[in-house]
């Protein structure tokens, strides 16, 4: 999906270079292209020890897909926990595979999954929540996301906190492809939003790959969301019980690109693309 922080939009200049071609790994190129989840983990525990004023112990990643956030968590601190949630086997099966066995057998044993619909309990209790990758997006219409959200504040422990995050800008109110170049990689990364309908923020994406010396890998992710606006999602998180909620917003660096860093604030920017953070307490 389309990456967190602004910086890595910058386009990158292609080297030439002789290429070993081997099996398209659509999972691996995503996590390359998509996530950071060693950063992710340590964000989360800095804004929890922020608002808290202690350590959590419990993560529920929801929507976990290959769960590489919930393996990061459990390689944090070697009493962290976390739990994985999602209602498809194939990216479970590949983080099986590919994450989990990677871990000690004490990460592994302190970290637990389940191929379930976050719609349908009992879902594990936890100090910290999170939807990311905007993939509560998939939740097109409000009673439904509101189900969700009052879901996870009766499964939070409690004074737990959900983190969200979400983007927008005036870009993505019309159809446009961005392409980013991993040079050291040898691949292109393209995050095309197809379709926009202002009446309903309903948005088809897709993710495309293309590897150094073969076409073009089309829609290899496909999206069909809605664009819910923070203002949208403070109020849904407040009739859902959560006492408080707060937006992180990522700073810019000398040249004015996002420098991956957020930081709590009552206003933001009118940028044309921007990724935030939405964070709710119990």
């Amino acid at each position: 999906m389309v990456r967190r922080h602004r910086r890595e939009r910058r386009q990158r200049v292609r080297k030439s270079a002789q290429i070993q071609l081997a099996d398209f790994d659509r999972y691996e190129f995503y996590q390359k292209s998509v996530q950071s989840p060693e950063e992710d983990v340590l964000f989360l525990e800095r804004v929890y020890r922020e608002l808290k004023g202690r350590d959590p112990a419990h993560l529920r990643e929801d929507f976990c897909g290959a769960f590489a956030l919930s393996c990061a968590w459990v390689r944090l601190q070697d009493h962290y926990r976390a739990s994985g949630i999602d209602n498809d086997p194939d990216p479970l099966d590949y983080g099986k595979t590919h994450y989990l066995a990677q871990l000690s057998q004490d990460e592994r044993d302190r970290l637990v999954l389940s191929e379930q619909d976050v719609l349908e309990g009992p879902l594990p209790g936890a100090d910290l929540v999170c939807a990311l990758n905007f993939s509560y997006f998939c939740f097109k219409q409000r009673p439904v996301l509101l189900r969700y959200f009052r879901s996870v504040y009766a499964s939070l422990n409690e004074g737990g906190l959900l983190f969200l995050d979400c983007f927008g800008g005036s870009k993505c109110c019309e159809p446009n492809e961005e392409e980013t170049e991993y040079e050291d990689e040898q691949f292109s990364y393209f995050w095309d939003q197809d379709s926009f309908d202002p009446v309903t923020n309903f948005a088809q994406f897709y993710i495309h790959f293309k590897r150094y010396g073969e076409k073009k890998r089309e829609k290899v992710f496909s999206y069909d969301w809605r664009m819910w606006s923070i203002p949208e999602l403070r109020d849904l998180l407040t009739e859902a019980g959560f006492s408080r909620t707060h937006v992180y917003w990522e700073g810019n660096d000398e040249d004015g690109e996002g420098n991956g860093e957020y930081s709590r604030v009552s206003e933001g920017e009118p940028c044309e693309a921007w990724v935030a953070y939405i964070v709710a307490e119990k």
